[in-house]
């Protein structure tokens, strides 16, 4: 077993250059109009039909992904055997497997260190600073909307909505309405937000990876990312009163645990590492957040020793040696203190195991031909900035993810300012509907609004809801589009 892994490693340090001579190839163009391509084809618009529709069939999204992916890379194989050679699917299986591997490993390190955060109590304190205050509804709906634009570039997006929707619902009280314009906004703010910075969607991650566009370069998105959530909330803004709000949670004072501030030093700490070990020595930015989980271990093995001996100190009153040694036990048992790995298994795995079946059945249908057939139709034909505007458009449909893979995979000949404009796109399209990104779909069952007399809940943010105001998120999206050709000057296309 150790000779095999030996071999893997450095069947992969040493064999990249023939990898990707292998990868650059693909099966004959026949089977693109065959029945075995035309299948592949299927299998996975089926997938995604079944993600899309992953609340009416109530099932996980990562499933018919993951099945995909299976089928996919079967008739591959079996294919790749029959007419090029022996080791072409195991090879292109291996590549696109070993990408998937760091952004797997990237993305569960940030997903632990937000849940560490998490059970720190840093976003129950943020709830009670943003409720304290005094506002008015329209102040509050503004404070949202930036609060998420603002979270986002580092937080995922899917958290930075809920943390945010929580408070809206907190302070809303009957008030639907409003919880369901907060959450058309919040939706739009953590989608853009996510647009300038590498860490901020994973999209923005696979470009930044892949290394066309540099980390601080995805900082010259943020106006035209801004401007395509300020347009539609200015629009919604006009529609909410200037009441003043409830104060909701302010009587219930939420202190962050201690240790919240170094974990952040911490994550702030592994995102630097990550970045300058890219910039200055090429390594892989996987590396840096390996890293920085190590370093959250270690911290916090030491706190929750401390919280461990404080905790045993201040509830024990004063025994013999050997009692104080059994009482000890019994608590250690009884009170677990703070662990890291219970936020590691609390880490979104349906969303990884989503991300593998999609990474894979976009890289098999890649290496059936499709992807090279769709770029020269696309990108060939079109051009790149209406290819990039569709790229955007089609993301509100289907989840931005593939989408973005699928470009990545294609390879197209583009400008450094045409990478930027497709990692927008791809970034803020999704906010035109509400199933078009994690944070929409989310929110759709999280936000409801609870009578107290009757007990009953409703869903205050709905798929209706959120249509309504999609001609101004598409407005927003058009001047996102302008701001960021005006900006780097590059023609408008129309």
């Amino acid at each position: 077993m150790k000779n095999r892994l030996l071999s893997a490693v450095l069947f992969f340090l040493f064999q990249g250059d023939a990898i990707a001579s292998e990868v650059s190839q693909h099966l004959p163009a026949a089977y693109l109009t065959s029945g075995w391509g035309i299948a592949c084809v299927l299998t996975f618009i089926v997938a995604l039909a079944c993600v899309m529709l992953e609340g009416k069939l109530h099932i996980r999204k990562s499933i018919p992904v993951l099945i995909s992916a299976g089928i996919v890379w079967l008739i591959v194989g079996y294919l790749g055997q029959k007419s090029v050679s022996e080791e072409f699917a195991k090879v292109a299986f291996s590549h696109a497997f070993l990408e998937y591997g760091e952004l797997f490993l990237f993305l569960m390190v940030a997903m632990t260190y937000v849940n560490t955060l998490q059970e720190r109590g840093l976003f129950e304190w943020i709830q009670y600073k943003l409720l304290s205050y005094g506002m008015t509804y329209n102040s509050i709906f503004w404070a949202l909307g930036l609060g998420a634009f603002f979270l986002s570039p580092v937080l995922d997006n899917l958290t930075t909505a809920l943390v945010m929707a929580s408070v809206a619902i907190a302070v809303a009280g009957n008030n639907a309405q409003f919880v369901s314009k907060c959450c058309v906004s919040i939706v739009v703010a953590s989608n853009a937000g996510g647009a300038f910075s590498p860490f901020g969607d994973i999209t923005t991650l696979m470009v930044w990876n892949a290394g066309h566009v540099e980390a601080l370069e995805f900082l010259s998105l943020f106006t035209p990312a801004f401007v395509s959530w300020f347009v539609p909330a200015l629009c919604i803004a006009f529609s909410i009163n200037s009441e003043k709000a409830p104060h909701g949670l302010t009587n219930e004072k939420s202190p962050l645990k201690s240790g919240a501030v170094r974990i952040i030093m911490l994550f702030v700490l592994t995102i630097i590492i990550s970045v300058m070990g890219r910039q200055f020595f090429g390594l892989p930015s996987v590396m840096g957040m390996m890293l920085g989980l190590g370093l959250l271990k270690w911290y916090c093995h030491r706190l929750s020793r401390d919280e461990h001996t404080e905790s045993m100190d201040a509830s024990m009153p004063s025994f013999d040696e050997e009692t104080y040694v059994a009482i000890q036990q019994y608590y250690r048992r009884k009170h677990k203190p703070f662990d890291v790995l219970v936020s590691i298994k609390r880490v979104e795995w349906d969303t990884l195991l989503f991300f593998y079946g999609v990474v894979m059945s976009v890289a098999g249908l890649g290496a059936l031909g499709y992807l090279e057939m769709l770029s020269k139709y696309s990108y060939g034909t079109l051009g790149s900035t209406w290819a990039s505007i569709l790229v955007g458009m089609f993301s509100a449909v289907v989840d931005n993810i593939p989408v973005m893979f699928a470009v990545l995979q294609m390879s197209p000949d583009m400008t450094h300012n045409d990478w930027l404009l497709v990692t927008l796109t791809a970034g803020i399209g999704g906010s035109m509907i509400s199933i078009g990104s994690a944070a929409g779909v989310a929110l759709m069952d999280f936000a409801k609004i609870t009578d107290p007399k009757t007990g009953m809940s409703t869903k205050a943010y709905t798929f209706a809801a959120h249509l309504k105001w999609t001609p101004v998120i598409f407005a927003g999206y058009i001047c996102g589009v302008v701001v960021h050709l005006w900006t780097h000057g590059m023609p408008l296309p129309f």
